[in-house]
Protein backbone atom coordinates (compact mmCIF):
# COMPACT_ATOMS: atom_id res chain seq x y z
CA UNK A 1 0.00 0.00 0.00
CA UNK A 2 1.35 3.46 -0.66
CA UNK A 3 0.19 5.23 2.18
CA UNK A 4 1.39 2.81 5.29
CA UNK A 5 -2.26 3.52 6.15
CA UNK A 6 -1.50 7.63 7.09
CA UNK A 7 -4.38 8.64 4.10
CA UNK A 8 -4.68 11.96 2.76
CA UNK A 9 -7.36 14.03 4.29
CA UNK A 10 -9.65 13.24 1.46
CA UNK A 11 -9.25 9.77 1.50
CA UNK A 12 -9.00 9.15 5.07
CA UNK A 13 -11.77 7.12 6.95
CA UNK A 14 -11.77 9.88 9.93
CA UNK A 15 -10.39 13.28 9.35
CA UNK A 16 -10.45 14.68 12.71
CA UNK A 17 -11.13 13.70 16.26
CA UNK A 18 -12.51 15.99 18.90
CA UNK A 19 -10.56 15.47 22.22
CA UNK A 20 -12.43 17.11 25.23
CA UNK A 21 -9.99 17.70 27.98
CA UNK A 22 -12.72 16.62 30.50
CA UNK A 23 -15.85 14.93 30.59
CA UNK A 24 -17.55 18.37 31.02
CA UNK A 25 -16.36 19.73 27.76
CA UNK A 26 -17.56 15.88 25.75
CA UNK A 27 -21.69 17.97 24.69
CA UNK A 28 -19.38 21.00 23.51
CA UNK A 29 -17.29 18.54 21.33
CA UNK A 30 -19.84 16.86 20.44
CA UNK A 31 -21.68 19.95 19.07
CA UNK A 32 -18.51 21.25 17.15
CA UNK A 33 -18.97 17.61 15.57
CA UNK A 34 -22.21 17.98 14.15
CA UNK A 35 -21.28 21.47 12.87
CA UNK A 36 -18.36 19.84 11.13
CA UNK A 37 -20.47 16.86 9.95
CA UNK A 38 -22.82 19.29 8.20
CA UNK A 39 -20.02 20.36 5.82
CA UNK A 40 -19.51 16.36 4.93
CA UNK A 41 -16.44 15.81 7.38
CA UNK A 42 -15.85 12.89 8.75
CA UNK A 43 -15.38 13.34 12.58
CA UNK A 44 -15.89 11.73 15.85
CA UNK A 45 -15.59 12.34 18.85
CA UNK A 46 -13.21 10.61 21.63
CA UNK A 47 -15.39 11.03 24.69
CA UNK A 48 -13.58 7.97 26.84
CA UNK A 49 -12.62 8.32 30.13
CA UNK A 50 -9.00 8.13 29.10
CA UNK A 51 -6.46 10.84 29.87
CA UNK A 52 -5.59 13.61 27.51
CA UNK A 53 -2.41 12.50 26.15
CA UNK A 54 -3.41 8.75 25.73
CA UNK A 55 -6.90 9.80 23.25
CA UNK A 56 -3.86 11.95 21.15
CA UNK A 57 -1.43 9.09 21.30
CA UNK A 58 -4.17 6.80 20.26
CA UNK A 59 -5.29 9.27 17.30
CA UNK A 60 -1.95 9.03 16.55
CA UNK A 61 -1.22 5.57 16.34
CA UNK A 62 -4.72 5.21 14.38
CA UNK A 63 -3.09 7.99 11.89
CA UNK A 64 -6.30 10.56 11.84
CA UNK A 65 -5.04 14.00 10.05
CA UNK A 66 -6.13 16.26 12.74
CA UNK A 67 -6.49 16.30 16.73
CA UNK A 68 -8.99 18.98 17.68
CA UNK A 69 -8.56 19.38 21.70
CA UNK A 70 -11.32 20.95 23.65
CA UNK A 71 -10.69 22.27 26.81
CA UNK A 72 -12.83 24.84 29.10
CA UNK A 73 -10.64 28.34 27.21
CA UNK A 74 -11.58 26.94 23.92
CA UNK A 75 -15.04 26.43 24.37
CA UNK A 76 -15.59 29.65 25.93
CA UNK A 77 -13.82 31.40 22.65
CA UNK A 78 -15.50 29.34 20.60
CA UNK A 79 -11.88 28.06 19.11
CA UNK A 80 -10.62 24.58 18.47
CA UNK A 81 -6.51 23.91 19.42
CA UNK A 82 -5.57 22.49 16.13
CA UNK A 83 -3.05 19.25 16.16
CA UNK A 84 -1.98 18.25 12.62
CA UNK A 85 -0.47 14.31 12.21
CA UNK A 86 1.98 16.05 9.65
CA UNK A 87 2.68 19.78 11.42
CA UNK A 88 2.04 19.23 14.82
CA UNK A 89 0.60 21.41 17.28
CA UNK A 90 -0.97 24.70 15.09
CA UNK A 91 -2.40 26.33 18.13
CA UNK A 92 -6.30 27.92 18.67
CA UNK A 93 -8.09 29.06 15.89
CA UNK A 94 -11.90 29.27 15.33
CA UNK A 95 -13.66 26.66 14.38
CA UNK A 96 -15.19 28.28 10.77
CA UNK A 97 -11.19 29.03 10.50
CA UNK A 98 -10.75 25.18 10.82
CA UNK A 99 -13.21 24.24 8.91
CA UNK A 100 -12.24 26.52 5.69
CA UNK A 101 -8.65 25.05 6.34
CA UNK A 102 -9.63 21.67 6.37
CA UNK A 103 -12.58 22.74 3.05
CA UNK A 104 -9.49 23.75 1.19
CA UNK A 105 -7.05 20.90 2.03
CA UNK A 106 -9.42 18.64 1.13
CA UNK A 107 -10.22 20.10 -2.63
CA UNK A 108 -6.51 20.92 -3.20
CA UNK A 109 -5.91 16.97 -2.96
CA UNK A 110 -8.51 15.56 -4.40
CA UNK A 111 -7.72 17.44 -7.81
Amino acid sequence: EHYAGAFPLWLAPVQAVLIPVTDKQTAAAEEVAAKLRAKDFRVQVDGRPEKMGAKIRDAQMQKIPYMLVMGGREIENGTVSVRSRVAGDQGAMPLEAFSEKLDAERRVEMK
